[in-house]
C-alpha cells in the first residue's frame, strides 16, 4: 500500500495536471466559436464554387485546359491538413488513417503516392512510411489564418499537376458537422470538377455564353476555384481541430476528478489505517505498563 507521502503527491500532481486541461479546454472552446462561425459562413461560397467547376467540366473547351485535363493516374498526391501539436482527441489519426488507407489502394493499383502536409503531425507521419515522397511540408496556419496564407500550398499543387509530375490529387481533411461529430473527408481536387454533378434537367447546362471567351473565363476562375475548396478544408478542420480538443481536455479533467476522488479515499483509509494502528499500540502500551 502506498505511503501517505506518495498519495498525497499524486493527488497534488493530478490536480496540477486538472487544471492544465481545463484552461485548455476554455481556451479551446472560446477558439471554437469562431472558427465554426468562420466555417459555416463561407460553406455556401465553397459549394457554389464546386458546383460552379462541376459545370465548367461539362464544356468540352475545357479538355484543353491543364488543369480539367484528366490523364491516366501513375502519381497519385495527397495534400492532408493536420495540426502542429496534438491532445486533439482523434483529430490527426482520422486524417492519417485515410491516408493509410489511400496508400494502400494505391500499391495495390501499382501507383505511385506522394504527399504535401499542411501541419508538423502529418509531416512526422508521412516521413516514416517506406516509398512515399513528401513533396512539400507547411506548418499549421495557427487560429486566425488568411487567405493569403494557402497561396503557397496552391501555387504547389496547380504547378505540380501542370508540369504532370503527378496525375491526380485528393485533399484530405476534417469536416466539421457539430462540435461533437467531425469527419474525416477525402475530397478529389484536380482534376478540376473530376465530381461531376448528375446530369438532371435543371443541372444540364444549355447555351451558355462566355466573355471574352471560353479559355480566358477558364484559366482565371480555375485556381480561384481550387483556391475557394482548399480554403474551405482548412477552416473546417481548424474547427473540427478546436471541437476535438474541448472534448479530449473535458474528458482529460473528468478523469482526473475522478482519480482525485480515488486517491483520497485511499489516502483518508491509509490515515484512518495508521491512525487506528497507533491507537492500538498507545493502548496495548498502557495495559503491558498497567500489568
Amino acid at each position: 500500500m502506498p505511503s501517505l507521502i506518495t498519495l498525497r503527491r499524486r493527488i497534488n500532481s493530478i490536480k496540477n495536471t486538472r487544471q492544465i486541461t481545463k484552461a485548455m479546454e476554455l481556451v479551446s472552446s472560446s477558439k471554437l466559436r469562431r472558427a465554426q462561425a468562420a466555417a459555416i459562413t463561407s460553406r455556401a461560397y465553397r459549394q457554389a464554387a464546386y458546383e460552379l467547376l462541376a459545370r465548367l467540366n461539362q464544356v468540352k473547351e475545357v479538355e484543353r485546359q491543364p488543369l480539367f485535363k484528366r490523364r491516366p493516374v501513375k502519381i497519385r498526391l495527397y495534400v492532408i491538413i493536420t495540426s502542429n501539436s496534438g491532445l486533439a482527441g482523434a483529430y490527426n489519426s482520422n486524417v492519417l488513417k485515410l491516408l493509410t488507407e489511400g496508400i494502400r489502394q494505391d500499391r495495390t493499383e501499382k501507383v505511385k503516392s506522394a504527399v504535401i502536409t499542411i501541419g508538423s503531425k502529418g509531416a512526422q507521419f508521412v516521413r516514416r512510411i517506406e516509398n512515399v515522397e513528401l513533396l512539400s511540408h507547411y506548418p499549421a496556419f495557427g487560429d486566425e489564418p488568411s487567405e493569403h496564407d494557402i497561396i503557397p500550398v496552391l501555387n504547389t499543387v496547380i504547378d505540380a499537376y501542370r508540369s504532370e509530375s503527378v496525375d491526380e490529387i485528393r485533399l484530405l481533411y476534417t469536416e466539421f458537422k457539430s462540435s461533437m461529430s467531425q469527419t474525416a473527408t477525402s475530397l478529389n481536387l484536380l482534376p478540376a470538377g473530376l465530381a461531376e454533378m448528375p446530369k438532371t434537367p435543371a443541372q444540364t447546362p444549355g447555351f451558355m455564353n462566355f466573355e471574352p471567351d471560353v479559355e480566358t473565363v477558364i484559366h482565371n476562375v480555375g485556381a480561384r476555384l481550387i483556391q475557394a475548396q482548399i480554403w474551405q478544408a482548412l477552416l473546417e478542420s481548424l474547427a473540427s481541430e478546436h471541437a476535438m480538443r474541448a472534448v479530449a481536455m473535458k474528458n482529460a479533467t473528468d478523469n482526473a476528478d475522478d482519480l482525485i476522488g480515488d486517491y483520497t479515499l485511499e489516502y483518508n483509509s491509509t490515515r484512518q489505517g495508521q491512525i487506528t494502528q497507533e491507537i492500538a499500540e498507545i493502548t496495548g502500551g498502557s495495559e503491558a505498563m498497567a500489568t
